[in-house]
């Protein structure tokens, strides 16, 4: 199958005490944080992808663009939509948005590149040998 834009994502979860801002070092508050809310984003364009991709290709996530607009307490459902919107041989481009049960928390564009896993993961693992 062809990557078209137009393809959309959706990721879900719940604000609990581990992904506020005070569990995972982005600020003091127990609300939802921003890098989880980034994670959230990122999962909405990977679940765009699913049953598009080719045996042994995968994605990473290269840039993010985003604002984090209001605060949610623990408690509160959280998700984010990606929608595909350029293909560019192997970059990806998604707008992305986020929501609580009260309405958009976020928004921005997220971009993504297409790699070959094995490839990918040979490369990174020469780190280890430095």
């Amino acid at each position: 199958m062809s990557l078209t834009v137009g393809l959309r994502g959706h990721f879900e979860s719940v604000v609990t005490e581990t992904n506020t801002a005070a569990a995972v070092g982005s600020g003091s508050l127990p609300v939802f944080a921003t890098p989880m809310m980034v994670a959230l984003m990122e999962g909405a364009a990977v679940n765009a992808l699913e049953g598009y991709l080719a045996e042994g290709e995968s994605s990473v996530g290269t840039h993010m663009d985003i604002s984090h607009d209001s605060a949610t307490p623990v408690g509160i459902k959280v998700w984010a939509e990606a929608e595909l919107t350029a293909v560019d041989d192997r970059a990806l481009t998604f707008s992305v948005t986020a929501y609580d049960e009260a309405g958009p928390i976020g928004k921005g564009r997220h971009i993504r590149f297409l790699v070959q896993s094995e490839r990918f993961l040979a490369k990174a693992q020469k780190k280890t040998a430095q």
